[in-house]
């Protein structure tokens, strides 16, 4: 795509998310949803002005970095203290999260349906996927990003992505090659667990140095450059070890919190120049953040194509809506196994846990393209994601509105 053309790929970007992202807010609803929308709108599945085919690549990075970014303010105001005692309701969140959702797309894929092994993996990991970014934004939107919900919302979102991944490696290979890797599945695991305990300590280090060359810079706008350039090296670290670029960012951004523990040592008190350097580093990087962000929404968007599905089809209506039944209580029953929480708080988990987004676009993408999932299943899958990233964000708003 020529300069000029990718110019107003942008233009018409930044104003969708803007004008949709308003309105949605306007009348009540998570602006994300608005974003969101204005990708339907201005790609395939709308008036197809912008073909990710044509601009794909460029617009792909945009909306990376803006993610990246979104999960670095994530990081940074995540109190580690409070997510090291939800620890074990979030491992319970994430991995019944994670292993309830693929068993049930799994059996009733290949049980009820009579599709092959191979698809009903894929459909599986589909259901499987969580979207980070889209539920941390979504509670941000209504205000309840912190507290002890949250922060049990945010550890188990982090591990169903890792566990997400791991799946996709699992059902990759064993697609490819007609056999299950163990060890290349166990070495991508081993790269995470050393990535997670090394990463925030090397990050704690960077971010001293910074705050000691801050006082000795010469040229404006030190503190973006040199915060982007932290994010986009961990993020290059975290997708060369086969980790997703996002939780990279989000562990540099954990590094840059003033709650930040180093892991095995001891606790770092912060003074007041720490406590007012940390404030003027939020307010350098908040305009950053909400300028790139919203690429990434609109990307999520863009990736629809709601053209593929018949919607005429009563066994498309069907597989779909029993499929989108299994999304929905797959995520609820492994809320109800979380300890110690009402069933108020369990259903504000689930809630959570349901947005695919991003992440299971991924898995149907890639059945598709290697040929394991027909036109059909894949836009049942489309489906399938768009309904459980569209309605979650909306309940959420109705029921746990502050």
């Amino acid at each position: 795509m020529d300069t000029h053309s990718f110019i107003l790929v942008l233009l018409l970007v930044f104003v969708g998310a803007r004008v949709f992202g308003e309105l949605f807010a306007y009348f009540g609803i998570v602006a994300v949803l608005g974003e969101i929308f204005a990708g339907l709108v201005l790609g395939p599945s709308g008036f197809g002005l912008i073909l990710l085919s044509q601009s794909g690549s460029l617009l792909k990075v945009l909306a990376e970095i803006g993610i990246m970014l979104l999960l670095f303010e994530i990081g940074f105001e995540t109190d580690i203290n409070k997510l090291k005692d939800v620890g074990i309701q979030s491992s319970v969140l994430a991995i019944g999260g994670a292993i309830i959702p693929f068993t049930l797309g799994f059996v009733v894929s290949y049980l009820f349906l009579n599709l092959s092994l191979n698809a009903s993996l894929f459909i599986g990991g589909t259901l499987t996927a969580t979207s980070i970014g889209i539920t941390m934004r979504v509670l941000k939107d209504i205000g309840i990003a912190t507290g002890k919900r949250a922060q049990i919302v945010l550890g188990a979102a982090v591990m169903d992505d890792l566990i997400g991944i791991l799946f996709l490696v699992f059902v990759y290979d064993y697609i490819s090659t007609g056999e299950i890797s163990l060890v290349h599945t166990g070495k991508i695991f081993a790269f995470i667990v050393i990535f997670f305990v090394l990463t925030p300590v090397v990050a704690k280090g960077v971010a001293k140095l910074m705050r000691h060359l801050s006082f000795k810079r010469r040229v404006h706008g030190f503190i973006p450059s040199f915060i982007i350039s932290l994010i986009l090296l961990f993020s290059y670290i975290a997708s060369f070890l086969g980790i997703p670029e996002i939780l990279g960012s989000f562990a540099a951004g954990i590094a840059f919190s003033r709650r930040f523990i180093i892991p095995f040592a001891s606790y770092l008190h912060p003074n007041e120049d720490d406590h007012d350097f940390l404030e003027h580093l939020r307010e350098r990087m908040h305009p950053i953040i909400y300028l790139f962000s919203p690429i990434f929404f609109v990307y999520v968007g863009l990736s629809i194509d709601l053209s593929v599905i018949d919607f005429s089809s009563m066994h498309f209506w069907t597989i779909s809506l029993l499929l989108i039944l299994m999304a929905f209580i797959g995520k609820y029953l492994a809320a109800l196994m979380v300890p110690d929480m009402g069933v108020k708080d369990k259903t504000f988990l689930g809630l959570s846990m349901i947005p695919r987004g991003e992440v299971g676009l991924i898995f149907a993408e890639l059945g598709r393209t290697t040929n394991v999932l027909n036109n059909e299943i894949y836009s049942i899958l489309i489906l399938v994601v768009v309904v459980t990233t569209l309605l979650p964000p909306i309940m959420m708003k109705y029921f746990f509105r502050v």
